[in-house]
């Protein structure tokens, strides 16, 4: 059986069914998707319910728990909905809704010996220890072993990654695709005029497809 595991698809719909069509996919591979599936590009209900209809397995990004928690009436006080969140709140339908909150924060995949999230994992912290501000905004590890959200504080997470599973993860757009020993950056920008990739077990083959504009800044 084929994987294909997609990059953050933000909304971008139409630039997903162009990378299946790229892949080859056919209804008997498995799909999963790293996460922020909505938010920022046109079309996050479409994403949703592609995912939804054909079986796509998916892990939590930031974006999706942050829609989830203004769903949820949780949003923190003082915090204002920004546009891109709020056409998500505008779109999304009760079994959407309902399909998203069971998305889990990571997905191991025993028979790949792989592992997908959203931005990263610590470390030499066991999995069950991981905090879930950064399996959902984790970019660096200083030097002295901090985590951080921010890209400027350190070496990339995925280039200090020893394994033994293949880390498969998205979010950090600015450094594009990554390629580590033990872990596969997949965020290369398509809702900013980049591209959607995917990475494609066990061939081990990446395939991309140009986003068809800009649809927000980086």
């Amino acid at each position: 059986m084929r994987t294909l595991f997609i990059g953050d698809v933000h909304g971008c719909s139409a630039e997903l069914d162009a990378l299946l069509k790229a892949c080859d996919w056919k209804p008997g591979d498995r799909v999963v998707l790293v996460g922020d599936l909505v938010a920022k590009g046109p079309d996050s209900a479409g994403v949703v319910r592609r995912a939804r209809e054909h079986g796509f397995q998916a892990v939590k990004g930031n974006h999706d728990a942050h829609v989830l928690r203004w769903h949820g009436g949780h949003a923190s006080k003082g915090k204002k909905l920004k546009p891109e969140h709020r056409q998500v709140l505008d779109t999304l339908t009760a079994a959407d809704w309902a399909w998203m909150e069971r998305l889990p924060s990571y997905l191991r995949l025993p028979d790949l010996n792989a592992l997908a999230v959203h931005a990263g994992l610590v470390p030499g912290v066991p999995l069950t220890e991981q905090k879930e501000e950064f399996l959902f905004n984790l970019r660096s590890i200083a030097t002295d072993g901090t985590p951080s959200k921010r890209l400027e504080a350190g070496a990339p997470w995925g280039s200090l990654w020893k394994g033994p599973e293949l880390v498969i993860f998205g979010h950090d757009a600015m450094r594009g695709l990554q390629r580590h020993p033990f872990a596969v950056g997949l965020d290369s920008g398509c809702v900013y005029g980049g591209k959607l990739t995917a990475y494609v077990l066990p061939e081990g083959k990446f395939y991309s497809v140009p986003a068809a504009r800009a649809y927000m800044s980086l």
